[in-house]
């Protein structure tokens, strides 16, 4: 990689020692039950951690495990999952809980292929439970950890195998959980896009960028993980997915409903389109000419 294994150990003991100082008060914070955690990690997938705490609460005190939550239909999760959109999310969970019943007999799984398996779990979810719940000496790498990674580890643009071996090597021996909060935190509230905020950085004695004078071009664009703006939400489909959705949870509705519910009365085809692929994938079923959830 490039770099300095006495440097290399000094980084990842700044931010082991670290830990989870910056953000102390998450709840999910002070569980290493693995259910919890995966819990905590698919909502906080593309959604502020202020609408994350209060629902993470709500949500465990229904399914306080996967056999509460495998038991469940999925209505039940969609019901437990307003407010927090994109509810593929949720479909996900409740198939994750389900295959931890099924296929591992209640007992969450704790390597990373068997991880990799469980429905909607990809590369970051899985080593996240892996050091957040197992305490296990991986590193977890998002687009916040990338940027810290590319900026003051490497000091270069990263690749997907490049950032997720760096994060590796950074963890001290029996540090991953603290570590890799850090590693997180760092880049959510400090390493932050555009102007980072280097005066409170714990790392930047031995920031590469920084250390180079912060020339153009930034590092952690382009590297992998780097999130690209997303399309505006009003007036798109993914509004009127989560309109009709949310109505679903007050019960049925009828199809000569559909396009008034989900916001375009004047554009039938539309909406007609948007409730097929909800019922394509699960999240709604059709008895009839009524749409309801599952």
């Amino acid at each position: 990689m490039g770099t300095a294994p006495g440097r290399l150990g000094c980084i990842g003991a700044a931010l082991a020692h670290q830990g989870a100082s910056l953000r102390p008060d998450l709840p999910w914070r002070r569980t290493r039950a693995p259910w919890a955690v995966l819990v905590s990690e698919v909502m906080a997938q593309q959604t502020q951690l202020a609408r994350v705490e209060p629902a993470f609460r709500a949500f465990l005190e229904y399914f306080p495990d996967p056999a509460a939550c495998a038991r469940a239909p999925l209505g039940d999760v969609l019901r437990q999952w307003a407010g927090l959109g994109y509810n593929r999310r949720a479909r996900n969970l409740h198939q994750a809980a389900v295959a931890v019943v099924d296929v591992h007999g209640g007992t969450f799984p704790d390597t990373l292929p068997e991880l990799l398996a469980l429905p909607g779990v990809g590369p970051y979810t899985a080593r996240a439970v892996l050091a957040f719940a197992f305490e296990r000496d991986v590193g977890v790498v998002d687009t916040n950890a990338g940027r810290v990674l590319a900026r003051a580890v490497a000091g270069r643009v990263l690749n997907g195998r490049e950032a997720q071996a760096l994060a590796d090597d950074l963890v001290p021996e029996g540090a991953g959980w603290a570590c890799n909060q850090a590693l997180l935190d760092l880049g959510a509230l400090v390493c932050v896009s555009g102007v980072p905020r280097c005066a409170s950085c714990p790392l930047e004695r031995w920031c590469a960028w920084a250390s180079a004078g912060c020339p153009d071009p930034d590092p952690a664009r382009g590297t992998a993980g780097s999130s690209a703006p997303q399309g505006a939400f009003v007036g798109s489909d993914r509004q009127g997915r989560g309109r009709l959705v949310a109505a679903l949870r007050a019960g049925p509705i009828p199809a000569t409903r559909v396009a008034a519910v989900a916001g375009w009365p004047d554009d039938g085809e539309r909406a007609a389109r948007i409730a097929e692929q909800l019922v394509a994938e699960g999240l709604v079923v059709r008895r009839g000419a009524v749409l309801e959830l599952p």
